[in-house]
């Protein structure tokens, strides 16, 4: 945690609810007086609370008077689904998105970012739970690319892809038991699902998937890292898209 955004304190973390600056997530301990108040401050505005233990905190801040709760602030402001497709009703393209499906490690998620906005995708969708956030490390590994790419963080990823496929978008996800990466039409709209690092797409985002796609795997291990099959799948996109 990088304590450059990180804000400690009951009434600092109390005052940075009431302003509206985008917060990523809320660390607490205790539930009871100013603490209590802060919980439904934060699920009033849909900010993802985590209950961590005294020295936890203590850690996080490098031992400041933290007081019981911290609030890590994001490095670049969250859009909308819609915001995204706007981008690509913009450029007059077929949206090109990538849907992370509780990509947990900030390195992936950040090196996700500066690939999809170097191969000129549209924008990025997360999970609000079990996903990281755009944190300092998220903004690092991007190389600045999430200064630049649009990013959306939603409460349901299920109800994101219906919203997605209301608006033509087809649903491509990313699993071993799908076809091969390069047999498959990705030269329309396109929405990409990259699975978490241990357990690829959720069962119910991979029922949403209109189609799943794998790549060859000759040598003796089975799997690559996300951000690196994520960036062999975007690049099959553009390479389809410049035919």
């Amino acid at each position: 945690m990088d304590d450059k955004n990180l804000i400690c304190g009951r009434n600092p973390v109390s005052e940075a609810l009431r302003s509206g600056i985008s917060i990523d997530t809320i660390y607490i301990n205790g539930e009871n007086g100013v603490l209590g108040k802060i919980r439904v401050m934060a699920k009033k505005n849909g900010i993802v609370v985590k209950d961590v233990s005294s020295r936890k905190l203590d850690q996080m801040t490098d031992g400041a008077a933290h007081q019981g709760v911290a609030a890590a602030i994001a490095c670049a402001e969250y859009v909308s689904i819609e915001d995204i497709l706007e981008v690509s009703a913009k450029k007059g393209t077929d949206p090109f998105i990538i849907i992370c499906d509780e990509i947990e490690d900030p390195h992936n998620l950040g090196a996700i970012i500066r690939t999809a906005e170097a191969a000129g995708a549209d924008g990025i969708i997360i999970p609000k739970r079990r996903s990281a956030s755009l944190n300092a490390t998220v903004h690092k590994t991007s190389a600045g690319a999430a200064s630049w790419l649009p990013v959306a963080r939603v409460s349901n990823l299920a109800a994101a892809i219906d919203t997605l496929k209301d608006n033509g978008v087809w649903i491509y996800g990313t699993d071993a038991s799908g076809e091969s990466y390069d047999g498959v039409d990705l030269s329309g709209s396109v929405a990409l699902v990259i699975g978490s690092e241990g357990f690829g797409m959720g069962r119910l985002i991979k029922e949403k998937c209109d189609f799943l796609l794998k790549l060859p795997m000759n040598g003796k291990i089975t799997s690559l890292n996300a951000s690196v099959a994520a960036g062999i799948f975007m690049y099959e996109v553009v390479r389809q898209r410049k035919k």
